[in-house]
């Protein structure tokens, strides 16, 4: 019995799936008598490549080709066409699989083989290179004189989902090959065509078959061909979503649903049997991690507006009972908290602390409560227009749920402070140094550390040179900069960036400032004459108690909570 990916392998251009920009370039090269020596297709596996190949080979020795109305199109069915669609034996066309034939004495061999002429008049040899990303460079050395002069109607068709490989290996190779890229085949492609396949089989499946399989097939078609023979092999009658799932040893969409529920119901006991569960099972923790992502991310889009597709029936039931808890903001922070664990999860020794840490944390994000909410349960009408609100996190001492945006909470161990994007000056610049009046050297110099944290913001290199730099003098709007006594070396590059650096201390000031480079390094204060630095945890402090003084609500929360800014 013939497995299905191979017996539906396309036979001609026109049945590639996605590629129709290669089948196009290709079957245009035939017909016009335009063909290349040597061809480069890269993309994912199980797209086509291959395949795409073989077709070609097919098109250039089809028995049943007319030489006066040439279509570019390989009949399919001749001899020639079948032996090289089946992979056969074959004079003229030859398979390598580089990841068994990658030496320089194979390459030679090669090389030595394509100088003999095709064994069929106007034939041509085609040499289809596998994997070709196994090459050795002495290998692509001994190619490279025959790719760049070939002998008559010789192809070479390289094969690779690695390209960037030989690019490093054989960078001048390229150079002589036309490259293709093959893209990955949508889920709603797979879906057509393995309900062709099943129609032509005639055997019947349950859409929700037929979306899970898309799903785990991830763009290749070979792979969901792959996967039907699978499935079809443990099934009697019509296939369903849970026989597929028994054959590939997925995970159920049932136990998603109770981790959605524990979040849900703040239950951080009934993580543990679910974890349990799994692992007693047999079930990969990365594949679960994975499983639950792509389902976040399902209810996400249903909670803006999108409809996702190739959804089953259970997945749909899942992903409408967590919408009636989990608002889009919490379905952020849980996508945002799995991101961050994502590489801990496949490299720790332990990966079910990881994973078992991850979800305690999700049922937990009840702590954290807008700032928002607070101040309207107070009653208060002042709001700060100019700034999105920080957030508010009323707890003990415990481990929070980490949050993306900036909140208060109560005293805890300090974290780095978030930045509010590029090009913006901190806050602490901005209400510390704009003040009525002149500038203050003590302000501006007091301040300089955050200045040079909003420099990076805008490159790593400007924020390295506004590092070594120092304030001289202020004469009303000038400001007068020097090195500082090990960056010397810096002057120069800070001179070449005098614009954007009267742009960041404008911003930072509140008004128009012009600044002036000094040659030679800023002495550096002594004594009473050094500016204070503020520290992060002084920083924050001015910060609450400038958030304090706008709003009496806010005030009053933060006497009653002992809150603190943390990010």
């Amino acid at each position: 019995m013939i497995a299905l990916a191979r017996k539906y392998r396309p036979r001609r251009f026109a049945d590639l799936l996605v590629q129709d920009h290669v089948a196009a370039a290709l079957r245009g090269a035939v017909a016009r008598g335009r063909v290349g020596h040597g061809y480069l297709l890269t993309g994912p596996r199980g797209v086509g490549k291959t395949t795409a190949a073989r077709i070609l080979a097919m098109a250039l020795n089809c028995e049943r080709v007319d030489p006066k109305n040439p279509t570019g199109e390989p009949c399919g069915e001749c001899a020639i066409c079948e032996r090289v669609w089946s992979g056969s034996a074959n004079l003229d066309v030859v398979e390598i699989d580089a990841a068994s034939n990658r030496s320089v004495d194979d390459a030679r061999d090669l090389r030595e083989r394509a100088m003999y002429a095709a064994s069929q008049e106007n034939g041509y040899k085609v040499y289809i290179v596998d994997e070709a990303h196994m090459l050795t460079r002495e290998a692509w050395n001994a190619l490279l004189k025959i790719l760049e002069e070939p002998p008559p109607r010789v192809v070479f068709v390289f094969a690779t989902t690695e390209p960037q490989k030989i690019a490093n290996t054989a960078a001048p190779v390229l150079s002589r090959l036309q490259r293709f890229d093959f893209k990955r085949i949508g889920a709603a492609a797979i879906r057509d065509r393995v309900r062709f396949v099943l129609a032509a089989e005639k055997l019947e499946a349950d859409d929700d078959a037929i979306a899970v399989i898309a799903r785990y097939a991830d763009g290749g078609m070979r792979d969901a061909l792959s996967v039907l023979d699978q499935a079809l092999s443990l099934s009697e009658g019509r296939l369903t979503a849970d026989r597929v799932r028994q054959a590939l040893g997925l995970i159920g969409d049932e136990v998603y649903a109770q981790v959605l529920d524990a979040v849900a119901r703040k239950d951080a006991g009934a993580i543990f049997p679910v974890v349990d569960a799994l692992l007693a099972a047999g079930a990969d923790l990365v594949e679960f991690v994975n499983g639950m992502a792509e389902l976040l991310r399902a209810v996400l889009m249903t909670a803006t507006g999108v409809e996702p597709e190739g959804l089953t029936s259970s997945q749909r039931e899942v992903i409408a009972a967590a919408r009636e808890h989990l608002s889009a903001g919490d379905l952020l922070r849980m996508l945002g908290l799995l991101t961050q664990v994502e590489t801990a999860i496949r490299r720790s020794a332990n990966p079910r602390l990881v994973v078992e840490t991850l979800l305690l944390r999700w049922t937990m994000m009840d702590r954290t409560v807008d700032i928002e909410t607070v101040l309207r349960g107070a009653g208060t009408a002042e709001r700060a227009p100019s700034r999105p609100e920080p957030r508010v996190e009323a707890r003990p001492p415990a481990q929070a749920p980490p949050r993306s945006e900036p909140r208060v909470e109560p005293r805890a161990e300090s974290r780095p402070r978030r930045a509010d994007g590029p090009g913006e000056p901190a806050p602490e610049v901005r209400e510390l140094i704009r003040e009525p009046g002149p500038i203050k050297l003590e302000a501006l110099a007091g301040s300089w550390p955050e200045i040079v944290a909003r420099a990076r913001e805008r490159s790593p290199l400007f924020g390295a040179v506004v590092e070594h730099l120092r304030v001289g003098a202020i004469d009303g709007s000038r400001v007068s900069l020097s090195a500082a006594p090990d960056g010397e070396h810096m002057l120069e590059g800070a001179k070449r960036q005098q614009p954007l650096l009267e742009e960041l201390l404008s911003t930072a000031v509140g008004s128009r400032v012009t600044v002036t480079m000094t040659e030679g390094p800023q002495p550096v204060p002594t004594g009473s004459d050094r500016p204070k630095r503020l520290s992060e945890k002084d920083m924050k402090a001015e910060r609450l108690k400038e958030l304090r003084g706008k709003d009496r609500a806010l005030d009053a929360a933060a006497d009653a909570l002992d809150l603190e800014i943390v990010d």
